[in-house]
């Protein structure tokens, strides 16, 4: 058993060699080939670890971070899955790719991004001490299915792991209705109030409620379904957070809020904005209550955390900075959407559509999303770019909500996209690439060897 173990690692670590090599991320490939070799190979390993796993549809990615940050500060060992392989067999390489030949781990602790798919079947090799579920939304039907199918696939992972303290959103009245069928520890995190104070343009993904399926009332949202949520007909109701914020101020570039930590109060200001940001430091926080308390530690890892590539990634090219922010379901769009209402000034939007399985093949879900809102404030982008796969749907998506075919520009190819808007940005205005999950890749690993940035797996 151990040789096989052996040549497991031995054998994800000369692919992602050979991988790296070429120039190739190679995130999975390794993990599946170690597989061949040891089937158990990610319960032989992670077992000692101190595992924290993080799933739900929206934030694993940046909530990941906030995590590591927050141990980075409270100097505390760890590895994560940085490149964003969060099916098993890239979880599998991750930490194959951390331990000895032998099996000895490099770090006390992992931190493991988890699609919420594969957890059900990663959980319980993993055996994680904590497991964030940071929400759960429509998202990819033609991969997940429908929300329901998910919250099951979730539920049998968590009862899978009996010894696991789960943190739940307490605001969402999806991924919150598991804790009724587990036995486990809990820790609840939250939004005590509107960000926004209006909510007039929200899509939600639970209107009924999961118990009863009467009407859901809220005493204010946060965005989607998410909010201080009751049931008026069973009584199925939002729980008190145990990790909260108050007192929300938003600008363009940042956030600055109260964080309520059981019976601490502490002001904090993440580097990124929007209320679903809020909640990715919410999850963080809750997920290290347990073992971080220390207020400097807190303060200093919220504030300093390095965000995901591709998740607020913001670079300078030339003399203008270039934001990218993945988009995947109507949920998350609609935030980009009120993130880039918060500021007036002039920019260029450029929108990236693919439609390959890690994307989703079903694209309907642009039709669900505000592109209206966009439309209100279409005088705030100099030049709007469409690109990927499906750039000519996503072209008719835009001119059903109010945009003129002249406004927009149709470029497939990657590179001459990027000479396009180099050559058009005359006045240095910001950019914001909005690109689905390959199209994210694809055209970053343009931008990244043209500007050479850091590799996506750094």
């Amino acid at each position: 058993m151990k040789i096989l173990t052996f040549a497991a690692i031995l054998s994800a670590r000369i692919t992602t060699f050979i991988l790296r090599l070429i120039g190739r991320g190679g995130t999975s490939l390794p993990g599946r080939i170690a597989l061949l070799f040891q089937k158990d190979l990610l319960g032989i390993l992670s077992q000692k670890y101190k595992v924290i796993a993080v799933t739900g549809t929206n934030g694993k990615t940046t909530t990941s971070r906030i995590i590591g940050s927050l141990l980075f500060e409270a100097g505390l060992d760890f590895f994560e899955n940085k490149s964003g392989a969060n099916l098993l067999p890239g979880i599998a390489a991750s930490f194959a790719m951390d331990c000895s030949l032998l099996g000895k781990p490099g770090h006390r602790y992992a931190i493991i991004e988890c699609d919420e798919a594969a957890f059900r079947t990663a959980a319980p090799k993993m055996q994680p001490a904590i497991v964030v579920i940071t929400n759960l939304f429509r998202d990819q039907l033609d991969r997940y299915g429908e929300i329901s199918h998910m919250l099951t696939k979730i539920k049998e992972g968590l009862l899978s792991c009996p010894d696991s303290t789960v943190v739940f959103n307490s605001d969402d009245s999806l991924s919150y209705s598991i804790s009724s069928s587990i036995k486990n520890s809990i820790i609840t995190f939250g939004i005590n109030e509107s960000p926004y104070g209006s909510d007039d343009d929200f899509i939600s993904d639970a209107p009924y409620c999961i118990r009863c399926k009467g009407p859901y009332n809220y005493v204010y949202r946060t965005y989607g379904h998410l909010g201080d949520f009751y049931c008026s007909s069973c009584g199925y109701r939002r729980t008190p957070p145990d990790i909260s914020a108050t007192d929300i101020e938003m600008n363009f570039e940042r956030s600055t809020f109260t964080l309520h930590l059981y019976n601490e109060t502490l002001k904090v200001s993440p580097s990124l904005p929007g209320a679903y940001n809020i909640y990715n430091v919410l999850a963080a926080v809750a997920a290290v209550s347990s073992f971080i308390n220390d207020q400097t530690v807190l303060s200093v890892g919220i504030s300093t955390f390095e965000s995901g590539f591709g998740r607020m990634e913001r670079v300078i090219i030339n003399d203008f900075s270039l934001t990218m922010v993945l988009v995947k379901n109507p949920a998350g769009l609609n935030q980009v959407i009120n993130f880039l209402s918060y500021d007036d000034s002039m920019k260029i939007l450029v929108m990236i559509l693919n439609d390959r399985f890690a994307d989703g093949t079903d694209i309907s879900w642009i039709w669900d999303a505000n592109f209206e809102k966009l439309f209100s404030f279409s005088d705030r982008f100099s030049q709007i770019y469409l690109s990927g796969m499906r750039a000519e749907e996503l072209k008719l998506r835009f001119k059903y909500a109010g945009y003129e075919p002249n406004m927009l520009h149709v470029e497939k190819d990657y590179k001459h996209l990027m000479e396009k808007i180099e050559l058009d940005n005359k006045e240095n205005l910001p950019v914001f690439v909005l690109p689905t999950y390959t199209a994210m890749f694809d055209f970053r690993k343009v931008i990244a060897s043209k500007f050479r940035l850091k590799e996506f797996w750094k």
